[in-house]
């Protein structure tokens, strides 16, 4: 059964701003960069 969650915009934006800031550990990026693959993309097919 597929995972039907997405994460939210908010939390998304926030996660950009972690993997751009070099301020952060590896692995805060890692789990931003889990949670911004879970969010549902706006690109047109």
């Amino acid at each position: 059964m597929p995972n039907k969650k997405q994460t939210s915009k908010s939390v998304a934006s926030t996660a950009s701003k972690i993997l751009k800031d070099n301020r952060y550990s590896d692995k805060s990026k890692s789990v931003a960069g889990s949670a911004l693959s879970q969010t549902k993309s706006n690109k047109k097919k």
